[in-house]
């Protein structure tokens, strides 16, 4: 069974954000993962473009009533009419959520996966006293954390 993984972040993100967001994207997708995002632009973009530069399956769960709001890069954009409250959808529908950058929107949804027991990675992220919640400085720390939550073997893992 396929695994899946959300990458949340903000619309408006740093050009290392966006650089983050698409190598993340690109990197599990080439390891067979499924991104969810929220379909939009900024992080959300970013993330789908590197999933499909491999290939892989990004999915956009979007806050309005019309497909053609998500970003070019999807394979399946999902338009949820639920705005903001599509973030619980993202992420429930997910194994592990990668958090690049923030916005309050990002932070919703990493209160979210708290909540409900869904792993979080955060990558330059908001600073958290939480349980669960785990922080890293680099992108590859953060890609290796969701590996191991995932329960993808070392041998897995392409450079």
């Amino acid at each position: 069974m396929k695994k899946y993984v959300a990458i949340v972040g903000g619309s408006e993100a740093t050009s290392e954000e966006l650089a983050a967001a698409r190598e993340a994207g690109r990197w599990l997708a080439s390891q067979g993962v499924v991104v969810v995002t929220g379909g939009l632009g900024g992080v959300m973009a970013a993330a789908s473009e590197g999933a499909q530069s491999q290939g892989g399956t990004s999915i956009g769960l979007l806050p309005g009533d019309s497909r053609d709001d998500g970003n070019q890069h999807l394979t399946l954009s999902l338009p949820t009419g639920l705005g903001e409250m599509r973030n619980g959808l993202v992420v429930r529908s997910a194994d592990v959520v990668l958090s690049i950058g923030g916005s309050w929107g990002t932070l919703c949804e990493i209160a979210l996966a708290a909540r409900t027991n869904v792993p979080v990675i955060m990558l330059n992220g908001w600073e958290l006293p939480t349980s669960g919640v785990t922080r890293v400085d680099t992108l590859v720390a953060a890609l290796d954390s969701v590996r191991v939550l995932l329960g993808m073997p070392a041998e897995e893992v392409k450079e």
